[in-house]
């Protein structure tokens, strides 16, 4: 066995991922990889009861049981039509201001990302549905696509969100209060890109226009009838799962059982339910759990290998030596989490640095639910933000050539949003009570 210091060990083991993610291995295998390279050279055989135990603790933890349950949701909520039904009655109640159907666009995003809970199927079902209605009534590329990316992303933050449920056991905190600290963020942001859109637009009249015609002779009536028609069912979903979390009937897992069968129901009261559809969600679902969950096997061998080496304490050591105190060591966390969001995937942060950088804010002082948000609400920015920028990359993949996006359109129509999340970081940071009331207010 090797004997190694905790700075070389550190530097072993970050600079191992580097290596192994730019040699083209995928992350899950390059972290489980490093750790038991590193495990075995340093502690020998004993690191294989350490993996074995990791992988059996993340298997039977109640809590991660919730993910594939919303994952299955998500899907099958995109799979009902719902949010076709949704924009077309926005489309035909705020087509008249300029910018309307970017904000609609918003706001759509807003509304399934309480029921979908994936970004990349929120990013997708909004390139689908509202990206061609705006691109073919004249709205700047930028501002389209824009919308559509940073809409989308709120569907990693409002709850039920995978993210959420990986956060919640990874860093000890209770998923359903995460899940009601996310809810005024979630629309904090909404609320600042629907703002920042209408000034826009309001300035530039060109690149959102106003539609003169189409809609314009429906009834008022009609339409708000529409659009409640269209949100009655996503509410009643929404309240079966998260107002049982938040008045202490179910917890989130149970929750997410309610919520998986009523997406059910969802799709066979449109009409949409068939055996095509019910296999590619069950397979769609497995798919996706069974990597969240080998990831978080292997990053949870990784972190005990990493914190058993001393290399968190490293970590701390040179987070408390920022200037400024304990702002500045904080400003120096968020700093390196946008850094690591702009090449690692989401997952990899969560589950390697998470369990590293919280019982660091704990040791600083701050409310661990407040410091678990900003956090989260920080990595709405890897979303927008490349080269990874998984929200670019969702949406490039279903634009058809006929629309005449480029990528560099959806970048320069990102990065505005870029902006607007840290401001809401900011906002986050001078009144924490954004974060902490609501979760003050659940029933215990």
């Amino acid at each position: 066995m090797i004997e190694m210091s905790p700075e070389i060990a550190t530097l072993v083991m970050m600079g191992g991922i580097i290596f192994a993610v730019l040699s083209g291995y995928p992350l899950a295998f390059s972290v489980g990889g490093v750790a038991l390279v590193v495990g075995f050279l340093t502690w020998g055989t004993r690191i294989l009861p350490a993996f074995y135990y990791a992988m059996w603790g993340i298997a039977t933890n109640y809590a991660f049981l919730a993910c594939p349950l919303f994952i299955f949701m998500g899907m099958m909520m995109g799979r009902s039509g719902v949010a076709d039904n949704l924009f077309g009655a926005l489309h035909m109640l705020m087509g008249r201001l300029r910018g309307g159907l970017a904000i609609a666009t918003v706001l759509l995003g807003t509304a399934i990302a309480a029921c979908v809970g994936i970004m990349g199927a929120s990013v997708s079902m909004l390139g689908l549905v509202a990206l061609p209605a705006m691109l073919s009534r004249g709205y700047s590329k930028d501002l389209a696509c824009g919308a559509v990316c940073a809409g989308g992303t709120l569907g990693i933050l409002i709850p039920p969100s995978i993210m959420l449920v990986i956060y919640g056991p990874t860093a000890g905190i209770s998923v359903g209060k995460l899940f009601m600290a996310a809810f005024i963020p979630g629309f904090l942001l909404a609320g600042l890109y629907i703002l920042y859109i209408a000034i826009r637009s309001r300035i530039q009249p060109s690149l959102g226009p106003a539609i003169s015609s189409e809609g314009m002779s429906v009834p008022l009536g009609t339409k708000l009838w529409r659009l409640t028609t269209s949100l009655v069912p996503m509410t009643l979903i929404i309240l079966a799962v998260l107002g049982s979390i938040f008045f202490g009937i179910a917890a989130p897992t149970e929750a997410a059982a309610v919520g998986a069968l009523a997406s059910l129901l969802l799709v066979l009261g449109y009409r949409k339910l068939t055996l095509h559809v019910l296999k590619d969600t069950l397979v769609g679902t497995l798919r996706v759990a069974s990597y969240v969950l080998f990831f978080a096997c292997a990053a949870f061998a990784f972190t005990g290998v990493f914190l058993g080496l001393g290399c968190g304490d490293v970590v701390a050591r040179v987070v408390m030596a920022a200037p400024f105190g304990k702002w500045g060591a904080f400003l120096t966390i968020m700093v390196l989490i946008f850094i690591l969001g702009m090449f690692v995937d989401w997952m990899g942060i969560v589950f390697i640095m998470v369990p590293i950088v919280t019982p660091i804010g704990i040791a600083l002082g701050f409310d661990s639910l407040w410091f678990a948000m900003m956090i989260i609400v920080n990595l709405q920015m890897a979303f927008l933000t490349p080269p990874l920028a998984y929200s670019i990359f969702y949406l490039k993949g279903v634009i058809t050539p006929e629309m005449g996006v480029d990528t560099m359109d959806i970048i320069r129509g990102v990065l505005p949003y870029v902006g607007l999340v840290a401001g809401g970081l900011l906002l986050c940071a001078r009144f924490p009570s954004i974060i902490t009331w609501l979760p003050s207010q659940m029933v215990r």
